[in-house]
């Protein structure tokens, strides 16, 4: 029996063959939905309404952020995969719930190459590692000390099935220290509980972990990315405090399911380009250590080849599993 996915997909083809033009020209004629795979209040979500809203102005037609979080952002990824490819369910997607979940959970037939359409890549978000207040370490092998010093005694928090899960967990790989994984639901929460002394450091978006280090309510120790951040001059990369093989920064990007029509596509990549080149949310972006990623679906498609198996890889060696 053919399956009224299989329909839908085969009579968006079909619409966008036909009338390809005309369905981007009159796209959109109502509210679009933008699916976030986590909670309010973490950096995904925050990247996420920023672009919603610089698309809004740009669509005429309102743009609504819905969170759906759950295991590991697979339950709102699922659900913007099974939606109707017409462009008006969109995933905000991430190194998170695009590289990171599907290898952390291996048996929920979640194929993202093969379930979504890129649109466009939207920013990079470099990751640093950072101490609580209670925490004596002021460099990357003070904290191992300190770890070393008490085994089982310090743990680390970080949204499960997320960039910040993986790399702390090589992190405590590579540094060979005994030191317990917390998982949460958002990285509001695990910040909280960092800054309350229920775990003793994380390695998450400078985007969330900015503010609270120029508060000097957290202590950062090293960048988790290839380069210095200008924001944090002072603080050393990973590389640079003898961990080469942590050099990742994470990424946000837009996809729509499988088989919307390229014109609807094509729009979405303009005015979301437009949006990201716009004075305004350059310094939006600056405001949370974003770096702006334009680029057109094929870019987008060709970068996702490339970080999908480099993320697929540190789930592997970090040994990291599901909760």
């Amino acid at each position: 029996m053919i399956s009224r996915r299989t329909i839908l997909l085969g009579a968006a083809a079909a619409l966008a063959q036909a009338h390809g033009p005309a369905v981007g020209q009159s796209y959109p004629d109502r509210p679009i939905k933008m699916i976030v795979p986590f909670p309010p209040g973490g950096p995904i979500d925050t990247m996420a309404r920023l672009v919603g809203q610089a698309m809004s102005m740009r669509f005429g037609q309102q743009l609504v952020v819905e969170n759906r979080a759950g295991a590991g952002s697979t339950i709102g990824s699922k659900a913007a995969a099974a939606a109707e490819p017409n462009g008006y369910t969109l995933l905000f997607g991430s190194s998170g719930s695009l590289a990171v979940a599907p290898a952390l959970y291996p048996n929920i037939d979640y194929d993202p190459i093969r379930m979504f359409a890129p649109i466009a890549r939207v920013a990079l978000l470099p990751h640093v590692l950072v101490v609580g207040p209670q925490v004596p370490a002021r460099t990357v092998r003070e904290l191992i000390g300190y770890a070393k010093a008490n085994p089982g005694k310090l743990n680390y928090g970080a949204p499960l099935g997320t960039p910040p899960q993986m790399l702390g967990t090589l992190f405590k790989m590579q540094a060979g220290i005994d030191v317990v994984f917390i998982p949460y639901r958002g990285a509001a929460q695990s910040v909280t509980d960092l800054l309350a002394g229920e775990t003793q450091f994380t390695i998450d978006a400078v985007t969330i972990l900015n503010p609270l280090i120029q508060e000097v309510r957290l202590r950062p120790l090293a960048l988790a990315g290839p380069a210095r951040w200008p924001d944090l001059p002072e603080v050393p990369t990973m590389a640079e405090s003898g961990f080469p093989e942590i050099d990742y920064d994470a990424w946000t990007g837009i996809v729509a399911p499988s088989g919307t029509p390229a014109p609807i596509i094509s729009r979405l990549n303009s005015l979301i380009n437009e949006g990201l080149r716009s004075p305004e949310m350059k310094t939006s972006f600056a405001k949370v250590s974003a770096i702006a990623q334009p680029g057109s679906p094929e870019d987008f498609a060709a970068f996702l080849k490339v970080e999908l198996p480099k993320w697929a890889h540190i789930v592997q060696i970090s040994g990291a599993k599901a909760e």
